[in-house]
């Protein structure tokens, strides 16, 4: 019996680019800069989301963001020895909280014989 070959793989195996993206940047010295994550293995990878919603729904309201094609921004992170573009990640770490200064804390108090405590 043969079997029936399909053109439509759901997982293609072969990435392709993903178009325009969402990028997310941050502000710098000469106008806006990409900013780079980290994978879950500690990879550095530049990232972009497919719509306004999905970057939003994982960075949050305030995130500034560019419009770049995908060849664009790989060619921009390439010089940084970064391979690799996450199209829509779902999580992300959150911003860590400001620290509040540490209240000093007392050491051992020096006696010296003779001295009273």
């Amino acid at each position: 019996m043969a079997e029936l070959l399909q053109d439509d793989d759901p997982e293609p195996s072969d990435p392709f680019p993903a178009g325009p993206l969402y990028v997310p940047v941050r502000p710098g010295p000469s106008g806006c800069a990409a900013r780079l994550f980290r994978t879950p293995l500690g990879d550095r990878t530049a990232v972009g989301f497919t719509s306004e919603r999905r970057l939003t729904a994982t960075l949050g309201p305030g995130q500034a963001w560019i419009r770049l094609a995908e060849p664009a921004l790989s060619a921009l992170t390439a010089p940084l020895g970064i391979t690799t573009v996450t199209v829509d990640p779902l999580f992300s770490a959150p911003a860590p909280a400001p620290v509040e200064p540490a209240a000093a804390v007392p050491g051992p108090r020096l006696v010296r014989e003779g001295q009273s405590r």
